[in-house]
C-alpha cells in the first residue's frame, strides 16, 4: 500500500474529471474504489470533498489516501477491440480534422461503460485515433437509444475546450423525434422542472424523472429547472408529429419526460410513454403500432458550436437511423422538409 499523497495539478491537466485523471496516474486503480474513496471523503481536492466527476484546475492540490499496489492485482487486460467493432464505429464518422471527430452514434450503443455495459463508445475510442498518438475523448454524451452527432476532441486542448462549451451552454443542439399526437401550440416551450424518482434494484434501475411546475421547483428537494423549445414540423391527422427540439438547459432525460410531461411521449419511449402515459392523442402512449419500429424515435439532428482552435463556427449534421428513416417513408416525409432552423422565430 502506499501512503496518504498530496498532487498538484498540472497545467496541462486542467479541466477534466477526477476520475480520469486519477486514473491517468494509478491505472490499476478501479473506477469503484475511486467512488468509493470519494464517498467516504478521502479524495480530496483542496481540502474540500468531492465527486468522481469533479473536474480538476491547474494548481489544485488533491489529497490521495493510501492505495493498493499495482502488483498487488493483476493488470487489467486490455479489451480488443474486434475488426467488426472498429469498422463500424470507422463506418459512423461524419466530420474530422485534427482537433475534432465526430460520430452518428448508433441507436442502442451506450456512451460509457456502466451498469452491463461492455461494448459503448468510450471503449472503442482508440480505433478512432486514426495518426494521432492518442484515443479522441469523450467531452460530452447521448442516452443509449438516442442516435446522432456526438463529438470527441481529438486532443488535450480541444477537450478543455469543448467541455467548458458544453459546461457553459455555448453549443446549440437540435433533436429530431416522433412524437404520440399533435402538440399545440405547433411552436412553443416547455419549462417544467424535472427531480428524479428512485428506481430499484442495487443499480438504481428504473430511475426516471418526473416532471415538476414552475412554482413548485424551489420547494422540490432535488428539483432542477429545464428548459425546452419544440416546434411541431408535420403531422400525421391527429396521430403523431414530427418535431424538432432545441433543449436549452441539459438534464438527465429532459426531452423524454418533457415531451410525455405535456402529453405527447416520443415514440418507442417505454420509460416515459407506457400505455398508461396521459397524452392528448386516444391513450396509445408511446407505440404507434402498425409496422412503426418499437425503438426510441430520438435523433442528435445538428450540433453547432466554435471550433476549439479556428473559433470558426462549426455545425454538423446527422443522417435518421434506420428505423426512424423507414418511419419518415410510411409517412411521406423526407429529411429535406425540416427548416435549417425551426426556432428563429423564439431567437
Amino acid at each position: 500500500m502506499s501512503g496518504v499523497q498530496t498532487i498538484a495539478v498540472g497545467e496541462q491537466d486542467g479541466d477534466q474529471r477526477l476520475d480520469r485523471w486519477l486514473r491517468g496516474l494509478f491505472p490499476h486503480v478501479s473506477q469503484g474504489r475511486i467512488e468509493k474513496m470519494c464517498r467516504k471523503g478521502e479524495l480530496r481536492i483542496d481540502g474540500g470533498r468531492v465527486k468522481a466527476s469533479t473536474r480538476v484546475q491547474a494548481g489544485q492540490q488533491v489529497r490521495v489516501p493510501p492505495l493498493p499496489d499495482a502488483d498487488h492485482r493483476p493488470a487489467p487486460a486490455p479489451t480488443r477491440i474486434s475488426d467488426a467493432d472498429a469498422r463500424m464505429i470507422r463506418d459512423c464518422v461524419i466530420y474530422k480534422d485534427d482537433q475534432i471527430i465526430a460520430i452518428n452514434k448508433p441507436a442502442g450503443l451506450a456512451v460509457q461503460g456502466g451498469s452491463g455495459q461492455t461494448r459503448h463508445v468510450d471503449g472503442l475510442a482508440p480505433a478512432l485515433q486514426f495518426d494521432l498518438p492518442q484515443a479522441p475523448r469523450l467531452v460530452h454524451r447521448l442516452d443509449k437509444d438516442t442516435s446522432g452527432v456526438l463529438v470527441l476532441a481529438r486532443t488535450r486542448d480541444a477537450a478543455r475546450a469543448l467541455t467548458a462549451a458544453f459546461r457553459h451552454r455555448n453549443t446549440r443542439k437540435i433533436y429530431w423525434a416522433l412524437v404520440a399526437g399533435v402538440p399545440t401550440p405547433y411552436l412553443g416551450e416547455i419549462k417544467t422542472g424535472l427531480v428524479k424518482a428512485p428506481g430499484h434494484g442495487g443499480q438504481g434501475e428504473g430511475e426516471r424523472m418526473i416532471a415538476v411546475h414552475p412554482s413548485e421547483i424551489d420547494q422540490t428537494p432535488g428539483a432542477k429547472r429545464a428548459h425546452t423549445y419544440y416546434a411541431t414540423l408535420y403531422r400525421v391527422a391527429g396521430r403523431a408529429s414530427w418535431v424538432a427540439m432545441e433543449p436549452v438547459t441539459g438534464r438527465t432525460h429532459q426531452l423524454r419526460a418533457h415531451m410525455a410531461g405535456i402529453g405527447h411521449p416520443i415514440a418507442g419511449d417505454g420509460k416515459y410513454g407506457g400505455s398508461g402515459q396521459d397524452n392528448q392523442g386516444d391513450g396509445w402512449g408511446a407505440q404507434l403500432g402498425g409496422i412503426i419500429s418499437k425503438k426510441l424515435h430520438l435523433h442528435a439532428r445538428t450540433l453547432s458550436f466554435e471550433h476549439p482552435v479556428t473559433r470558426k463556427p462549426v455545425t454538423i449534421s446527422a443522417d435518421l437511423p434506420d428505423h426512424m428513416k423507414a418511419s419518415w417513408d410510411t409517412f411521406g416525409w423526407t429529411e429535406d422538409l425540416a427548416a435549417d432552423d425551426p426556432f428563429e422565430e423564439l431567437q
